[in-house]
């Protein structure tokens, strides 16, 4: 596990985020006839192999895979993983889908924006509620913008302009 951008390793320390890199006799020597994936994929050089997978090492050297690195949203300087906002909205009861992505945000360069479909029956999913359940498990800025209703209108196939 490797910080891409110095090669150094990251902490073994369960909190520290790097990209899990490969290198040996068992790693393939690219793509064929590739070569722009094979630059993304080997281009940082030294036979390292950039898997696009990002995660932690914690202290017993168990590695836990967090998310893809194309999948990770940088929000002023800070990495916020899109599973791991998913998995909070996924604890709350009245959340049956969910999907995080990037939003471009003028000041902090992309912030996290969920699309939710609401549980049916009697536990609603409005847009306070999950944003309140959010605020209690994590960071505030790592904090999603939900816009529930305009993918729950996509999915039952409603005609809306800015779904």
């Amino acid at each position: 596990m490797k910080n891409a951008e110095t090669m150094r390793s990251i902490p073994h320390d369960g909190r520290s985020v790097g990209e899990i890199v490969l290198r040996g006799s068992s790693i393939m020597k690219g793509y064929l006839k590739n070569p722009a994936v094979n630059a993304e994929a080997f281009g940082q050089g030294a036979g390292w192999f950039f898997t696009g997978n990002v995660g932690v090492v914690h202290p017993d050297g168990y590695v836990e895979i967090r998310d893809r690195s194309k999948d990770v949203i940088i929000s002023g300087g800070e990495n916020i993983s899109s599973v791991e906002v998913e998995a909070v909205l996924y604890r709350h009861l009245a959340v049956a889908e969910a999907a995080v992505v990037a939003m471009p945000h003028l000041l902090w360069g992309e912030t996290p924006c969920a699309f939710i479909v609401p549980r049916e029956g009697p536990s609603s999913a409005n847009e306070e509620v999950v944003v309140a359940h959010c605020r209690a498990n994590m960071p505030h800025f790592i904090v999603p913008r939900i816009l529930a209703s305009k993918l729950f209108a996509a999915k039952r196939g409603f005609n809306t302009s800015d779904a």
